[in-house]
């Protein structure tokens, strides 16, 4: 039986500000960095890797508190950890003197998320299965009880919650051999990124096109004009495939209302966090006002419950979930089930580091166990630091193909670590 022997924390930072990889119009600058959560047992060939994802300052906050989180698992037995993964969740949100801090939500929360997803990544591992299919093989029963439901009920029970995962296990089988065959759709965001200048935006997006992408992301909201332009030059290169914009909550409401009115020329899917994340009801008047344009949102939403409001209130029309932001498999469920419900799709957010490698079990398990649909679903996909770990995924003309190592995918290479742990990696002058 083995035993959690350590549970080692590293700032780990790439200095992506040189080169704007990642750049938009809140964000101009960071530095994509991890808070890089390692769970050592004293079967040497066993450990547990997760993270969680910031842009540069303020990730030694994330390191200390998962630090202060994650000390509890040392000396817990494996085997019982894997077999409870909701206890331990309700243990780790149980501290009231951390919740204080929250609650569920800011530097503790995506703390814990990194926790939680090294905690998972070790279940999935020590049964050998990747995360996906580690979900996939629990009963609907047993999926319910790993995650959780409070708050929610005036939604979605514990109940109700099971009857919508039974109704889909019987067919679970013939949607992992579609994705296996097919892989699951995808959209590109890396031609987009609001740094970049106009030839090397022509390029990507020509680039993108030559790779068999259909669906392309673009940052917006620095210039309306600047927009405008870049939006025009998407097109040309595009053609009639499907462009997105994303404003990363820099407008007021009736800004974006206007803003995103201007650009609908050029047809966009959706426009994507286009005022604070916090802001329900103005999500709601947006999306109102610029139809059929549609609003998507979500990598910032703290918890569970912000997106039951965003759904209640009929306020966005595509769900980004974040896998570092809610807490973990625990946390995502129940908002993927939520979605379902609402008949909303869930195109889960992954511009950082690691997320693609995370977020891609998670529309997995969207698919497979829960929505057992396809239609409006893209999971987003961006073209940097994959090259650091050793399960990165993997694209075939604008496709995710299905993970099938063991774990969440999540495990960086020992070599990246060394270089880019903060402050003393030989990237950083250490």
């Amino acid at each position: 039986m083995p035993t959690i022997t350590s549970v080692n924390v590293i700032d780990i930072r790439f200095p992506t500000s040189a080169t704007l990889d990642g750049s938009d119009a809140m964000n101009p600058d960071g530095d994509y960095s991890a808070a890089y959560v390692v769970l050592e047992t004293d079967d040497g060939d066993l450990a547990g890797h997760g993270l969680t994802f910031t842009i540069g300052r303020g990730n030694d906050l994330c390191v200390a508190a998962a630090r202060q989180i994650g000390a509890r698992l040392a000396g817990r037995d494996v085997d019982e950890l894997a077999g409870d993964l909701g206890g331990l969740y309700r243990e780790i949100m149980a501290d009231s003197q951390m919740r204080w801090l929250g609650p569920e939500k800011g530097v503790v929360h995506l703390s814990a998320a990194g926790v939680l997803n090294a905690a998972w990544d070790l279940a999935a591992r020590r049964a050998g299965k990747p995360l996906w299919r580690f979900v996939a093989d629990m009963t609907p029963e047993e999926l319910v009880a790993a995650c959780d439901f409070r708050y929610l009920s005036d939604v979605l029970t514990p109940a109700e919650a099971v009857g919508m995962l039974a109704r889909l296990a019987p067919t679970r089988e013939e949607r992992i051999a579609e994705l296996a065959e097919h892989g699951y759709p995808a959209y590109t965001t890396s031609p987009g990124w609001l740094g970049y200048d106009d030839d090397k935006l022509r390029r990507l997006c020509r680039q993108a096109v030559a790779e068999g992408w259909t669906h392309v992301k673009l940052k917006v909201g620095a210039n309306v004009e600047d927009d405008a332009r870049r939006l025009s030059i998407a097109r040309e290169e595009l053609g009639d495939r499907t462009l997105m914009i994303d404003a990363n909550q820099v407008w007021d409401v009736p800004q974006a209302i206007e803003w995103v009115n201007r650009l609908a020329a050029y047809e966009p899917l959706w426009i994507e966090e286009p005022t604070s994340p916090d802001d329900v009801l103005g999500h709601a008047a947006i999306r109102k006002a610029i139809a059929p344009v549609g609003v998507a949102t979500g990598e910032h939403c703290h918890n569970r419950v912000m997106f039951k409001q965003l759904l209640q209130a009929g306020a966005i029309d595509f769900c980004q979930i974040d896998s570092c932001r809610l807490a973990s498999v625990n946390e995502i469920v129940p908002v993927l089930l939520m979605a379902a419900k609402f008949g909303v799709p869930v195109c889960p957010h992954a511009g950082g580091v690691g997320l693609c490698e995370l977020v891609q079990h998670m529309a997995v398990v969207d698919y497979v166990c829960v929505s057992g649909s396809l239609e409006g679903r893209v999971l987003e996909y961006v073209d940097h630091l994959h090259e650091h770990f050793t399960d990165p995924v993997r694209i075939e003309r604008g496709r995710y193909l299905l993970p099938e190592k063991p774990g969440y995918s999540a495990r960086m290479h020992s070599e990246s670590i060394e270089a880019y742990r903060y402050p003393d990696g030989h990237q950083w002058g250490g």
